[in-house]
Order: C-alpha cells, then structure tokens, then sequence
C-alpha cells in the first residue's frame, strides 16, 4: 500500500483532511454564534424566576420594580418574593413612584411614542398607526399598563422579542420581560394590583 513521506495511507490522509474541515467549521460556527446575542442567549440563573427574602415592606401582591438592578419582584408575604430578571428601557429608567395595573392584555398591540417616531423617524415611523399584537411585537406576548388617577402613565411591563436583553440597559421600552416570565407575572397579579418602581 502505498504512503506519503509521512508514512499516511491516501484513505488516512482523506480522513484527516476531513477532521481538519470540520474543526475549521466548527470553530468558524463558534466564532459566528458569538457575534450573534441572539445565537448564543442563555438566561443568568439569577434573571430565572425564583423565590428569594424580600427586602420590601409592601403588602403580598405588590409588584416592586427595581430597574438598578433589572429585578422585579412580586412580594408574597411572609418576607418572601417571587423575583424576576427585567430589561430596563429609557422609559423605565425615568418613571418613580406607585401606580396600579390599571390594564392587562395578552398579545398587546404596540405604537411606538412621538418621542421615539422623532427621535428616530426611519425606524419607528412606519409604525406611527399601530403595529398588531403577535410574535414580532415588541411588547411581546403580555403587558400590564400603569395608570395612576385613572391616566394612562404610558409605563409598561411586558414581553420581549429580545430575551437576550434581560439583565441590561435598553435604548426603549419599559420593563420588558422574557415572555414566559411575564406570562408567569400575568396570571398572578390582578388589575388594581400596586405597583412600586423604587430606584
């Protein structure tokens, strides 16, 4: 049977050319995915929801926001809370004080502020009549609407499209969650549930 120099058969030289492409195109996908967040989201333990000792005085069924932190929390009574890991837009870095869940809604339709169209009027114009609810709005699957007096405060707790963003300072929106998690958030808090957003 006949060898190279290096003493390889040509059916072993075949396979280790073949090795050597797929280490290539593995490392070139590794290198792929970790330029795309959105290839490589895996959720922080510490943004999964859990049950943690609250450090908030405020009744059971108070949802604490602390966009500080990118933590909301849903107290429970008995010093516990059920925590959650946020994402925190320009929006909700400038709201303080309490409001009530005025309004919940599932697969909630989404129009972006005059603010956010003349800031930016190639991306957000286009949406200036309303953008449906459905998997490719921004406010994703569920939204509690903040009201104090009765007004729309025009803050938000919702979904996302973008769950790698949880845990960071965003360019909009509100309080954005990981759909499931505001799902989850959903189904426990009623409308007129209080909310705090401390700082």
């Amino acid at each position: 049977m006949k060898t190279d120099r290096s003493g390889q058969t040509p059916a072993g030289m075949a396979r280790r050319t073949f090795f050597l492409g797929v280490l290539a195109l593995l490392a070139g996908s590794r290198q792929a995915l970790a330029n795309d967040p959105k290839s490589t989201f895996v959720l922080e333990a510490r943004f999964v929801p859990q049950v943690v000792t609250s450090q908030y005085n405020y009744p059971a069924g108070t949802i604490v926001v602390v966009p500080s932190d990118k933590y909301l929390y849903l107290i429970e009574g008995n010093g516990l809370a059920r925590r959650y890991g946020i994402g925190v837009g320009r929006a909700g870095l400038t709201f303080k004080g309490s409001a009530i869940v005025g309004r919940k809604a599932k697969w909630p339709s989404w129009r972006p502020t005059d603010n956010m169209i003349r800031r930016d009027p190639k991306k957000y114009a286009r949406y200036a009549k309303g953008l449906p609810g459905g998997p490719n709005n921004p406010l994703g699957s569920r939204a509690l609407y903040l009201y104090r007096n009765d007004q729309d405060t025009l803050y938000r707790i919702h979904g996302t499209t973008e769950p790698w963003t949880i845990g960071k300072a965003v360019s909009n929106g509100c309080i954005r969650m990981v759909n499931e998690h505001v799902e989850d958030l959903f189904e426990r808090v009623p409308i007129g549930a209080t909310v705090v957003v401390v700082g």
